[in-house]
């Protein structure tokens, strides 16, 4: 269950407090408590925030997707992750 999933289902709980079973608000709770607790957080300095906004803007990605973008270019480029293979038989959208 994503974060969102969570989120979602416990802002319908709070719409419905009067109608939530005990059981099932302790479960949602403990889902959420996981997910807060399993939350990654990355605090960088005002320039470095300032390049992710703006590369984020530029490939049109959420601040994390464009990290996980960038680590692992830098893996690949630096030889820790294998680079991905094109496959040269595959279909190519637009023309050369």
């Amino acid at each position: 269950m994503t974060m969102s999933d969570t989120a979602a289902l416990l802002e319908d709980a709070a719409n419905r407090i009067e109608d939530i079973s005990t059981r099932d608000l302790q479960i949602m709770l403990r889902r959420a408590a996981l997910l807060v607790r399993n939350a990654g957080s990355i605090a960088l300095d005002n320039a470095t925030e300032e390049a992710l906004r703006k590369v984020s803007s530029e490939l049109v990605l959420t601040r994390e997707e464009a990290i996980r973008y960038i680590v692992r270019e830098w893996l690949e480029k630096n030889t820790y992750l294998p680079v991905h293979e094109l496959d040269e038989d595959g279909d190519v959208d637009g023309s050369a």
